[in-house]
């Protein structure tokens, strides 16, 4: 299965949390494809930085590109076209969040993410497929 993480897990895993354990069984099985588009790379550096520096933000960049996923930085005229539309449909939605949901649905896969709240109502309107974890 092609997984799309989120920030958010990412963040879970590097920093340890509660649900890292879902989301290293996910990126350990081999069955599955992970990838990352480099705005919810960017969200993983900002968000490091921002709490522990520029060091920790590096490292933090590595530990994601250490984990093998493919880090992807579509940006063509369709995909921030479908970003923007998702954005416009469900606005309280992240424009990280609707990157990462085009990106799903230009692989046929699933977006990994913790965000219930934002997500959900989104997956049940058929935007995206959505695996939850945490």
């Amino acid at each position: 299965m092609n997984l799309v993480y989120d920030s958010n897990v990412l963040i879970a895993y590097l920093e340890d949390e509660a649900s890292a354990q879902e989301v290293e069984t996910l990126l350990t099985d081999t069955s599955n494809v992970g990838f990352v588009h480099a705005i919810n790379l960017c969200e993983v550096f900002y968000h490091t930085r921002r709490k522990l520096g520029e060091k920790a933000a590096r490292e933090a960049y590595a530990g994601v590109v250490g984990l093998g996923l493919n880090v992807r930085e579509d940006m063509d005229e369709d995909f921030w076209q479908e970003s923007g539309r998702i954005k416009a449909d469900f606005a309280k939605v992240s424009l990280a969040d609707c990157m990462c949901m085009a990106l799903a649905n230009r692989i046929g896969g699933e977006m990994v993410t913790s965000d219930r709240h934002e997500i959900e109502v989104l997956a049940r309107h058929g935007v995206c497929r959505a695996r939850f974890v945490g």
